[in-house]
């Protein structure tokens, strides 16, 4: 398993319906195969920028994901309302703290 982590800067006018369309879309994401875990997260003092978590069980899964009509619908969509280029980022968890 592996994390994925994507940071995305919205346009200021377009944080109400990044966030509305993600809440219509997030079911449909987490159900892809390979996917256990899905979170939005919004900065603290940037209401613009917000970053999503996701576990994938491997790379292929992510992969097959991306080339999915899934993606190819919530993806043009999402990126039209950028400020900014998407970062992202695939990480492996090392330590768990309880």
């Amino acid at each position: 398993m592996f994390i994925r982590i994507v940071k995305l800067t919205f346009k200021e006018e377009h944080v109400e319906e990044f966030v509305q369309y993600f809440e219509e879309i997030k079911h449909v994401v987490r159900s892809q195969p390979g996917c256990s875990f899905l979170e939005l997260y919004q900065d603290k003092t940037q209401s613009n920028v917000f970053f999503t978590y996701s576990y994938w069980e491997n790379e292929q899964d992510l992969d097959i994901y991306r080339y999915s009509d899934t993606f190819k619908e919530v993806w043009p969509y999402v990126k039209s309302m950028f400020a900014e280029r998407a970062q992202a980022w695939s990480v492996d968890r090392l330590l768990t703290v309880n």
